[in-house]
């Protein structure tokens, strides 16, 4: 299938470009750059650096993909940026590769929403089905999972960790881990309780929600004993439970930030 290129887009010669690829008025693709099948840049896109774009993605106006990142540790080292299929990524969105201090990479998974302004940071990881509100803004190596939604206008701190269906508030500031199935809101975000709906949305059975309120509520709300003690015995008591399990996992592993905790 043919390509659909405007006239003023600038394509450096090295750079691959799929089948059926759409690439609009002013848009400036660098050498090192290489586009999916059925991508879509609407207009003043600009992709640069080591680049891959996945396939069925939409890239909207004055998107800048790949540049360097402002990180004053990055000396122009060759790292790469990988984002994956069916993204949407809106105007003004900003995405970084990584840097050598890490793993060389920023990565994002499939089937995201980017909305307008959103920054994703050098070494990120991003997985799937995330949905990013107006101007949400990750710090480098931030990590965030599956089925997320961020609320706009929040900020996150380096090397915060984001478990799956978390609901993040707008206006958020997230210095902390957030745990699987989490709510977290607030100028200092704190953990609000579980993301009920979202659970309710993506078909979580009735009876592992309440299961997994109760082992929040022992875990987080409980006064018995130390945090690790109640960790460890919430453990016990639902170790047959997947769906505890994942959030424990979470909250067990080593991290370079503590976990988000209730007010």
């Amino acid at each position: 299938m043919s390509n659909t290129i405007h006239p003023s887009a600038i394509i450096n010669s090295n750079a691959q470009i799929g089948d059926n690829v759409t690439i609009g008025p002013y848009c400036i693709i660098g050498g090192d750059v290489k586009i999916g099948d059925n991508t879509i840049l609407h207009s003043h896109v600009v992709v640069d650096g080591n680049t891959h774009i996945g396939d069925n993605c939409k890239i909207f106006p004055f998107a800048t993909i790949g540049l360097p990142t402002p990180d004053l540790k990055y000396k122009g080292e060759d790292t790469k940026l990988r984002i994956g299929n069916n993204n949407t990524i809106r105007e003004q969105v900003t995405m970084n590769p990584g840097t050598i201090q890490d793993k060389g990479i920023t990565q994002v998974g499939d089937n995201n929403l980017f909305m307008v302004g959103v920054h994703i940071a050098h070494d990120c990881v991003v997985g799937n089905n995330n949905i990013f509100a107006n101007n949400a803004t990750l710090a480098g190596h931030v990590e965030i999972a599956n089925n997320v939604v961020i609320g706009g206008m929040s900020a996150f701190h380096q090397r915060v960790r984001i478990g799956d269906h978390a609901m993040i508030g707008g206006m958020s500031g997230v210095e902390h881990d957030v745990i699987p199935y989490g709510l977290v809101m607030g100028e200092r975000a704190r953990l609000a309780g579980i993301n009920l709906v979202g659970l309710d949305r993506h078909g979580f059975d009735k009876s592992d929600i309440k299961i997994l309120m109760k082992a929040f509520k022992q875990l987080f709300l409980g006064q018995d004993g130390t945090f690790k003690q109640r960790l460890e015995q919430v453990q016990s008591d639902y170790k047959n439970n997947a769906v505890v399990s994942h959030m424990l996992d979470f909250a067990m592993a080593e991290n370079a930030r503590p976990l988000c905790q209730p007010k």
